[in-house]
């Protein structure tokens, strides 16, 4: 499913441009996706755009205290990485809630930093946020191996 979602961003970088859901289907089938990933895909998408960040409301002050089914369900650096985005103003706690959302709706039991890094993108692009070229390249690129000395 998510790279049913990276193809949607990389072909569609302005999310209202992409074509009607059927079309949709039929160039993604095209594009060697399977089926059930597509639709797990554009249901999750659809969820994402149904959302509203307004509905999360936060006090600036709140610490936020992660669940033990947030904790169970994202991986090793995620709630750091989530900290390390509010910290450095990229999101706000509304969208930290709905990646967070985004997050815990997908089916996998443990979501990788990789998978969150591109609900993150998923998120910021659904929003019509400003995506800066360094924070895309974030997103998007694997962490490099890093050689032991």
């Amino acid at each position: 499913m998510i790279d049913v979602l990276v193809f949607l961003f990389e072909n569609y970088f302005d999310i209202s441009t992409h074509p009607a859901p059927d079309t949709l289907v039929r160039k993604l089938s095209a594009a060697g996706f399977d089926p059930d990933e597509i639709s797990l895909a554009l249901d999750w998408l659809h969820e994402l755009k149904t959302a509203r960040p307004s509905e999360f409301v936060a006090d600036s002050r709140a610490i936020r205290v992660y669940t033990d089914d947030e904790q169970t369900k994202l991986a090793d650096g995620c709630l750091d990485f989530i900290v390390f985005l509010e910290t450095a103003g990229v999101v706000k706690a509304p969208l930290r809630e709905l990646i967070l959302d985004r997050a815990m709706g997908l089916e996998d039991d443990r979501v990788s930093l990789e998978k969150l890094k591109i609900i993150v993108l998923m998120v910021l692009w659904s929003q019509d946020q400003d995506l800066e070229p360094l924070i895309i390249e974030e997103l998007l690129n694997p962490p490099e191996d890093v050689l032991a000395h």
